[in-house]
């Protein structure tokens, strides 16, 4: 078959409900474009029937191809390991959810034709919780402040990127990192469009409260080292408010005499400092954790078989 001009990327973790519905929806989307494609789906460890479903679409789909991953290994891994095995010159993400319509690509693929090497998506009348927009706009908040970036919606995976984005992304071989933020970093044109969002038909989120601050955490020290300087800048304000409030008590020492009131007012002070210490601590374990991650040099993901047009077996990482 022709070398493939779009490539789709989709990971997927136990979503064997929303597969069949989300195939039948993008084959009709990529064959419309008339342009040679490939679809890369990544199983990162599913425990349910989506590893068997994929295998069964290989045989019937040409254009199909399925990353079994050895294990759980998170959805930017399993994006990773798609994007090395990518041959299109327009490379698309696409969550297997079907909360961002696969129709939109057609779109997306339009605005790297006009030289954009980076396209973005705004995701519009979410359909999510209320908590899980709150907690999304504060992360865009934090991590535009905190990376310098520009980029309005973090958490939508629908997104386009030029096939010399994608080489630089490959050869970078980070063991915790963000997709879209890596990206933001090589991208010399981007741009951002506005996509429709429904709501998750079949199965559950896969981000819990836990995985969503692990994911700030990653964006904000991956992508700065503002958060340290924040500290530095805590620590300094704090050492001269001490000081100062230090020498008041002297002062008032040797013009009231010994007092034992406002010894609970010391406590409290005393806590709050002690809190700021060990937040900053975690700060700096946080960055310490990622060298230690770097330095190991583990393999960021375990490959044990590739399904699909191109037939081959391998582990890599």
């Amino acid at each position: 078959m022709d070398k493939p001009y779009i490539s789709v990327v989709i990971p997927a973790y136990n979503e064997e409900g929303n597969l069949p519905p989300l195939v039948d929806r993008l084959l009709p989307v990529m064959r419309a474009t008339g342009k040679p494609f490939e679809i890369i789906f990544t199983d990162d460890g599913s425990r349910d029937r989506t590893l068997a479903i994929l295998k069964g679409m290989t045989k019937t789909i040409p254009e199909l191809r399925v990353i079994e991953f050895n294990g759980n290994f998170g959805q930017h891994m399993a994006i990773l390991a798609a994007f090395e095995r990518s041959q299109g010159e327009i490379v698309i993400t696409l969550d297997a959810d079907l909360q961002n319509p696969p129709e939109e690509i057609p779109r997306l693929a339009a605005e790297i034709e006009k030289g954009h090497d980076v396209v973005g998506t705004i995701r519009q009348k979410r359909q999510d919780t209320l908590f899980r927009k709150w907690a999304s706009k504060v992360v865009n908040i934090t991590t535009n402040k905190m990376t310098g970036m520009k980029m309005s919606d973090y958490g939508c995976m629908l997104r386009a990127y030029h096939r010399d984005v994608i080489d630089n992304i490959n050869h970078c071989q980070e063991t915790t990192t963000f997709i879209p933020a890596l990206a933001q970093t090589f991208a010399a044109n981007p741009t951002e469009i506005q996509v429709g969002h429904a709501e998750r038909s079949e199965g559950e989120s896969k981000y819990s409260l836990y995985k969503l601050i692990r994911l700030n955490f990653d964006l904000m020290t991956g992508f700065s080292v503002v958060p340290l300087q924040l500290f530095a800048l805590m620590g300094i304000l704090t050492s001269l408010v001490a000081s100062g409030f230090g020498i008041f008590l002297l002062v008032r020492r040797f013009i009231i005499g010994a007092e034992v009131e406002g010894v609970f007012t010391l406590f409290a002070i005393l806590f709050f400092f002690i809190g700021i210490v060990i937040f900053g601590i975690g700060l700096v374990g946080e960055y310490v954790g990622r060298i230690y991650q770097e330095v190991r040099k583990r393999p960021r993901y375990v490959v044990r078989r590739v399904h699909g047009y191109q037939k081959e077996a391998e582990v890599k990482g």
